[in-house]
This record gives structure tokens, sequence and C-alpha cells, in this order.
């Protein structure tokens, strides 16, 4: 037992890690000492038309930071939390002949709650793009 015990703690002991912490202190150092470099003998001309924003070619028309409507993130989280949702099906298809008529009527209030909260939305006008 005690021969066990040595050898769990010779395996998790702080020297095994020692040739990952000189790894990631080379590569920090080598990371940086690029970054350094590149930053030193690189060119350094700044023009208007380089300090210019690109616009994968297209002419610059007004601010990018313009307001956007609220309902294109309403549709898009509900999207989320429905298609999210869906994935709780897998476990049931996958063991529906175990789970029998208990996991049958599980599913069963699992979808009417997942349709009322729909029905719900849908009343609320959350799923409506005209304003």
């Amino acid at each position: 037992m005690q021969l066990f015990l040595l050898q769990v703690t010779a395996v998790n002991s702080a020297e095994n890690y020692l040739p990952i912490g000189i790894q990631l202190i080379f590569a920090i150092g080598f990371i940086a000492t690029m970054m350094g470099l590149t930053h030193y003998f690189g060119p350094k001309r700044s023009t208007s038309d380089k300090l210019q924003n690109f616009e994968s070619g297209i002419e610059i028309k007004g601010n990018a930071r313009q307001p956007m409507a609220i309902k294109y993130f309403l549709v898009a989280i509900l999207f989320v939390l429905f298609d999210v949702e869906v994935i709780f099906f897998y476990p049931y298809a996958v063991n529906f002949r175990e789970l029998g008529w208990a996991g049958f009527g599980a599913v069963a209030m699992f979808v009417g709650l997942f349709i009322t909260g729909f029905i719900y939305i849908w009343r609320k006008g959350a799923l409506d793009w005209e304003d």
C-alpha cells in the first residue's frame, strides 16, 4: 500500500511540470522578442490613406455606430433559446425505451411548456419585424 502511495505522489510532483514551465517561458520570450524586433525594424510610414478605415472596397457611408433595431437581437436570442431546447430531445430519443411512459410524460410536459413559451412570445409580438 505504501509503495502505491509513493508512486502516486511521484507522478503528481511539481518536478513533472518543470518542462512545461520552461517551454512556456521560452514561448513567451520568443513572442516578446519577435514583436519587439518587428516594431523596432519595421517600416514607420503613416499616410492618410493608411490610417483610413478599410471597408472591403466599399465607400464609407456614415458612422458604423448607428443604433440597430432591438428586434434583431430579440429574434437572435429567441432562436438560440429554442435551438438549445431542441438539444434536450436527443437524450430522450436515445433512451426512449428505457424511460417508458414516465419518460414520455416528462417529454410531453417539456414540449407543452416549449409550445406555451412559443405561443407567449408570438402573441407578445416578439417575432413581428414591422414596427
